[in-house]
């Protein structure tokens, strides 16, 4: 029987087979969350665009505002990308590859998002007070991403360890 399961660090009595379903469906959840708040940022970044005031930007706005685009396109593919490999990798026995690899793109879509909400406010900040409040409104969001999506899961972790 033990050579069935697996008891994972978590202390669950499960065979791998079961641990690799069960971080799936954790993924997948983890992927609808960023998704709908990608998509919603992203359309928000569309519909800029399309409005009258967008004409007022100036060289470097525009830049900014390309430069977040492309960011957002680059969150979404990424969050879309597990279930592309899904697909690919679909009754191939290769849930333990799936798994990791959507782990990793999860964590790339994670770090994509946090440029392109900086880089919003960079540019709402810009446009409503200026260059320097731009910056600074960027990189706190950037640093309160970093250490709420990186740095305090981390440590947690870290800590787990120990005990």
């Amino acid at each position: 029987m033990a050579a069935d399961h697996d008891v994972a660090d978590d202390g669950r009595d499960e065979t791998e087979s079961e641990r690799l379903d069960r971080n799936w469906n954790d993924i997948l959840q983890e992927t609808r969350v960023v998704q709908t708040g990608t998509q919603i940022l992203t359309g928000f970044l569309l519909a800029i665009a399309f409005q009258a005031r967008f004409e007022d930007l100036d060289g470097y706005q525009v830049t900014v505002y390309l430069v977040l685009v492309s960011f957002a396109a680059l969150a979404t593919i990424l969050a879309i990308a597990p279930v592309s490999l899904h697909r690919t990798l679909f009754r191939q026995r290769a849930k333990r590859q799936l798994v990791a690899a959507a782990n990793v793109l999860l964590i790339a879509t994670l770090a994509a998002v946090l440029v392109t909400l900086s880089g919003t406010a960079v540019l709402i900040f810009d446009m409503v007070v200026g260059h320097g409040v731009g910056f600074v409104a960027g990189g706190a969001v950037l640093a309160l991403g970093i250490l709420a999506w990186f740095v305090a899961p981390g440590l947690a972790r870290i800590r787990m360890r120990r005990t």
